[in-house]
């Protein structure tokens, strides 16, 4: 029976602009020490500007391992089946999202789910660097959790999260938004009240 470690990293943190901030540079750094020791086999990544110097520093680490970026795990709105029946204050931080937005994010999160959240045939590790909801979506899928479920499944900056793969069960939790290579500092204490669901 195979093995598939799917690693999970949100970017560092990062200005509105989407630049790493020095706090950001120093989390991607520590998480590319953290990740040194694992036989990662391939490295893919959102897009955008904050996951992608966050990759470059956690490559820098990781030498020889493949990296690839993916629109799959862009930033972008998870599913959520019945926005009416949503809790009212999710309700609230979603109001103004479009139906092409969460018929985007429905097509993105299904193709994701489909690329990276399945067993290997051969034991692997891959790390996906990516966005907050994107990281909610893989665990809600992971625990079989309603579909509106990403929310509230915050992540810090560079926090890990693991999901083991295999045939013959269903997915497992290893890691949740564990942060412990972090220095005190260099972690969230809470979330602002803007940017926490």
């Amino acid at each position: 029976m195979a093995n598939r470690f799917l690693h999970l990293v949100r970017h560092g943190e990062a200005t509105a602009d989407g630049t790493l901030t020095e706090r950001g540079e120093r989390q991607a750094r520590l998480t590319g020490r953290r990740l040194a020791d694992l036989p990662i086999a391939a490295i893919h990544h959102s897009p955008l500007p904050r996951a992608v110097r966050t990759t470059q520093l956690i490559s820098d680490n990781l030498p020889g391992v493949p990296v690839q970026v993916s629109e799959l795990v862009d930033d972008h709105i998870p599913p959520v089946p019945d926005p009416q029946a949503l809790p009212e204050v999710y309700a609230r931080f979603l109001h103004g999202v479009t139906a092409d937005e969460y018929s985007a994010g429905a097509r993105l999160a299904d193709a994701a789910i489909e690329r990276y959240a399945v067993p290997a045939e051969v034991d692997t590790h891959e790390l996906v660097v990516t966005h907050n909801f994107q990281i909610g979506w893989f665990v809600r899928h992971a625990l079989g959790a309603p579909g509106w479920r990403w929310l509230g499944l915050n992540q810090g900056n560079c926090a890990l999260t693991t999901i083991l793969y295999r045939a013959d069960r269903p997915p497992a939790l290893v890691i949740f938004n564990d942060m412990a290579h972090l220095p005190p500092e260099l972690r969230w204490t809470g979330f602002p009240a803007e940017q926490h669901i």
